[in-house]
């Protein structure tokens, strides 16, 4: 006979629940959230045949640890999974989700999702603090421009050498005012130095990649782009089609249909927030900057002269993302022509 397992994972405990092929439970266990403990609760159980679990902050490190272990785990999407959860228990408990997701684990009624390497979590996670860092360096430079304009000082760009002079004299001989711009000035001076340790970080990891190396041959594409590319695509054999990036970085129309009504709206904003951010802004570069001759380029000129500049926009970047997945799937280097 078969048998099937559910994990309802949390931070500090999982509950285990196996069943059989007609979904009787044959196994519940409580156990800590770690490979080798759930690994050890399930070996209580006959070998089964599908282990299922919902995405979440621990979904990484218990997947690849589970796989590692030799244990057919899937992680499925959370969100399909607590629409299908609410409608099997009337209440909410660890228990009752375990019991549910080992009979979607049963009936196969779920989404299997791509787990990112581990690798490529932590390109993701270097990206993501320093997009942080670079957030908490324009709140401080925000406060000491409101800080120096109630004294009616308007300071310059905040990248400007200046910027600093100006604002420590506007707070000159003002008790108060001087020992805030000091610690505002301080830290907004400890944010940039680690925002420069970061991008050295970026810059020599995309030179040491290869991949990296292939997507900077796109006009605007710098180390960032390529490296966050790279790390959130992780495999390009997962996507059956090239164009199924656009969707997959939620660059295409959002579209409702029921009955005698079907609307199609703005772009989606699915997936990967930065690096559709990231697509956009190389996107602009190519369509304000590049001065070379380039037909992606004239494709969305063209856009913008019977629609607007922000959608050639949106499109370019849709279209950028297919080729970048095709050119890591082939081996290939961008060709203006």
């Amino acid at each position: 006979m078969e048998y099937f397992a559910g994990l309802d994972i949390s931070m500090e405990e999982t509950r285990v629940c196996v069943v059989d092929r007609e979904g009787a439970v044959v196994h519940e266990e409580k156990t800590t959230s770690t490979p080798e403990a759930i690994a050890a609760s399930l070996a209580k159980a006959p070998s089964c045949r599908r282990i299922v679990f919902e995405t979440g902050r621990m979904a990484p490190m218990l997947y690849h640890g589970l796989v590692a272990l030799g244990l057919p785990v899937v992680c499925i999407e959370s969100r399909q999974a607590y629409q299908a959860l609410k409608s099997l228990a009337t209440h909410k408990t660890d228990r009752n989700d375990a019991r549910g997701l080992a009979h979607l684990a049963r009936t196969g009624f779920f989404k299997p999702v791509h787990v990112k390497s581990l690798p490529a979590h932590a390109v993701r996670a270097l990206i993501n603090a320093r997009k942080k860092l670079v957030g908490q360096r324009v709140m401080l430079e925000n406060q000491i421009r409101g800080l120096a304009v109630v004294f009616g000082v308007r300071l310059p760009r905040a990248l400007s050498p200046a910027f600093i002079k100006q604002a420590l004299r506007a707070s000159e001989g003002i008790t108060g005012l001087s020992a805030a711009m000091e610690g505002l000035i301080a830290a907004r001076a400890a944010v940039l130095s680690a925002v420069a340790a970061i991008d050295a970080d970026i810059k020599k990891m995309a030179k040491a990649s290869t991949i990296c190396g292939r997507l900077m041959t796109i006009p605007g594409v710098g180390h960032l782009t390529a490296l966050a590319f790279a790390a959130a695509v992780d495999d390009p054999g997962r996507f059956r089609r090239s164009r199924d990036l656009g969707a997959y970085l939620g660059l295409v129309p959002r579209r409702f249909q029921s009955g005698e009504v079907d609307y199609t709206g703005s772009i989606s904003k699915c997936g990967d927030r930065r690096m559709r951010t990231l697509l956009y802004e190389v996107a602009n570069v190519m369509l304000t900057r590049y001065r070379g001759a380039l037909k992606l380029k004239d494709w969305a000129l063209a856009i913008a002269k019977r629609s607007t500049m922000r959608k050639a926009r949106i499109a370019l970047a849709r279209r950028l993302a297919i080729i970048m997945h095709a050119m890591l799937r082939h081996g290939t280097l961008f060709k203006a022509a």
